[in-house]
């Protein structure tokens, strides 16, 4: 009998309307995610002149948000190996869009701040699962590219919030702007029908039939006589699943990833909280400040569909070190900047090396662990890149609390930039499993050894 790998099936596959269903789907989940995420930002000048908050608290309660973040991120990324991915992309979905609705009733900063941190919980544990499912369902020549295009949802998102607020803010206030985030719950039922469950989730319950179902949408044409064997050994492997991913010489790497992420993060939530403050500090009134995070976006869309496909023919490392390091050169630059074209086009690099590297560096840390482990690896990255987004808005909440200059504030941000580029320069590639050749020969082994 042929024993046959599902991945390979995966891999060797066409992109079909299966796959663009797919695309279309964990694009808008993650779109609502961005858009989630920057709205704080948005509406933070609207939000401290309403309740006459300190700077330094506002970027607290940003801090509390992340906390929840964190929290999903690692939580549902352990989940999701025992519950499925499509469950947990749902549920998670739901949480976060009901918390953003209600953030739009909230009173004052305590009741506003408890709604942000469940959003929080659901935000962080939607990010990675829809990585992980993305990466599983994607065919091989262009799994970089596919996984970087979804990812762009969360900056569609983040141009979205910044937009609308500048639309509805003059005229239906800050609350309208978050009522709109909820609009994910009347997706739900197109979620249910049109996301597949993850292969080794299936095969983890002993489902084959729905494991076949799900490869025919993939492939069509699939051989019905083909015997389906290769997570059957795996998946019984006992141990930490975290613990795992120090294993077989991936330790450093781990950790340069889980640096880089903290660094990369520490860019975003900077960013993406005070952006516009920090423009209005520099100079620019709320209308144009909000151009400047909508510009933000654009620059890490671009940078993601441009940089996407060349990681395929580069390698990671090549595409994000560099990028790293210019993102840390054009946020020292802006604020020494007095043209307002300038600004406009450093701001769209720093979009590119923060929110775009982001994006590649999810791809990158998704194919560098066997597939078991991806939601594992995908979710303690981020729990711990998001140290870094709960350190970044009170840190900078801080820093414009000290009216210094907005060179020194844009510099300070920068130094994040260049510990990530470190840290990447750093990972290992050569410990990573980059295909599933190795595991369809290993597996051939084991399947020989039980007969």
């Amino acid at each position: 009998m042929k024993f046959v790998n599902p991945n390979q099936i995966v891999d060797q596959s066409r992109f079909r309307s299966f796959h663009g269903l797919l695309v279309f789907w964990l694009f808008l989940a993650i779109m609502f995610d961005g858009y989630d995420v920057v709205v704080y930002g948005a509406t933070v000048p609207s939000l401290i002149k309403e309740w006459g908050i300190s700077d330094v608290l506002a970027g607290a309660i940003g801090s509390y948000t992340v906390i929840g973040t964190a929290v999903g991120a690692i939580a549902f990324g352990v989940l999701a190996d025992k519950m499925g991915r499509k469950n947990v992309i749902i549920f998670t979905t739901v949480l976060f869009s009901l918390f953003m609705f209600l953030s739009g009733f909230a009173q004052g900063p305590v009741l506003f701040t408890v709604f942000r941190i469940l959003a929080g919980v659901g935000l962080g544990g939607v990010m990675p699962n829809v990585i992980a499912l993305a990466t599983e369902f994607s065919p091989k020549h262009i799994r970089s590219a596919v996984v970087s295009f979804v990812f762009c949802g969360y900056s569609a998102g983040a141009i979205a919030a910044a937009l609308t607020t500048r639309a509805l803010l003059p005229i239906a206030g800050w609350e309208a702007v978050y009522w709109i985030g909820g609009l994910p719950l009347l997706l739900t039922p197109f979620f249910i029908k049109h996301l597949p469950e993850s292969i080794s989730f299936l095969f983890a319950k002993g489902d084959e039939e729905k494991v076949r179902q799900v490869l025919r949408r993939v492939n069509p044409s699939l051989d019905e006589t083909i015997s389906l064997k290769y997570e059957e050994v795996r998946l019984k492997e006992k141990g930490s699943p975290v613990v795992k991913l120090f294993e077989q010489k991936r330790a450093f790497s781990t950790c340069m990833f889980w640096i880089s992420c903290f660094s990369a993060f520490v860019l975003i939530y900077s960013m993406n909280t005070w952006l516009p403050r920090l423009m209005m500090q520099a100079g620019y009134d709320l209308s144009s400040s909000l151009v400047f995070t909508a510009v933000m976006q654009v620059g890490a869309i671009a940078g993601t569909l441009v940089f996407g496909p060349l990681v395929d023919k580069l390698g990671f490392k090549k595409v994000l070190v560099p990028l790293f390091f210019v993102g840390a050169l054009s946020l020292s630059f802006i604020g020494f900047s007095n043209s307002t074209v300038l600004a406009l086009g450093l701001i769209a690099i720093v979009g590119a090396a923060s929110v775009g590297v982001q994006n590649l560096s999810n791809a990158f840390v998704s194919q560098y662990y066997p597939v078991q482990m991806r939601s594992t690896a995908l979710g303690s990255t981020m729990a711990f890149g998001r140290i870094g987004g709960i350190v970044a808005p009170t840190f900078v909440g801080f820093l414009l609390s000290l009216q210094l200059s907005p060179q020194y504030n844009f510099s300070a941000i920068a130094v994040a930039a260049v510990l990530g580029g470190l840290a990447m320069l750093f990972v290992q590639e050569k410990y990573g499993v980059h295909d599933h050749a190795g595991e369809q020969k290993k597996l051939d082994s084991e399947i020989k050894a039980t007969h």
